[in-house]
């Protein structure tokens, strides 16, 4: 756990000094630009939350911070809501059990399979992406 920590920093740091942050955000604005603002936020509340079920929530929180940094400034927006997105994306790993270290822990001991993350972790992911998704564009009027 401690490596995976320590790597995804180097790994956030690297994609901020080398501008791969500063592509990724370019790339998801040119994508999402036809969008409003809340829309764009929903997106990357969506493409964080399904990283994080792939790679730890600490990996996808680093990735995914100076990407959310930048799209919040090409857009013009403030970074606040950029950033809860991330952190409320990132920790949403319920889909699946390699999502986070606890997820497996409680899948051996529990007698649990794949399949029962998936059926209760996606519609408990996708409530929590629709609540996030309308909370905090109000919170910060980005309508």
């Amino acid at each position: 756990v401690i490596m995976i920590i320590v790597a995804s920093l180097c790994l956030g740091y690297a994609m901020l000094v080398t501008g791969g942050a500063d592509f990724i955000a370019q790339l998801f604005v040119a994508a999402t630009s036809a969008l409003p603002t809340p829309a764009i936020l929903s997106g990357l509340i969506l493409l964080l939350t399904v990283l994080t079920n792939v790679v730890s929530n600490n990996a996808a929180a680093v990735i995914g911070t100076p990407v959310a940094i930048s799209i919040a400034q090409q857009l013009d927006a403030p970074v606040e809501p950029f950033i809860l997105a991330v952190v409320f994306g990132a920790n949403m790993s319920f889909a699946t059990p390699i999502g986070y270290q606890t997820n497996l822990l409680i899948m051996s001991a529990g007698g649990y399979r794949f399949v029962d993350f998936i059926r209760v972790g996606i519609p408990l992911t996708a409530i929590m992406w629709l609540a996030f998704s309308l909370v905090l564009p109000l919170l910060y009027d980005l309508g």
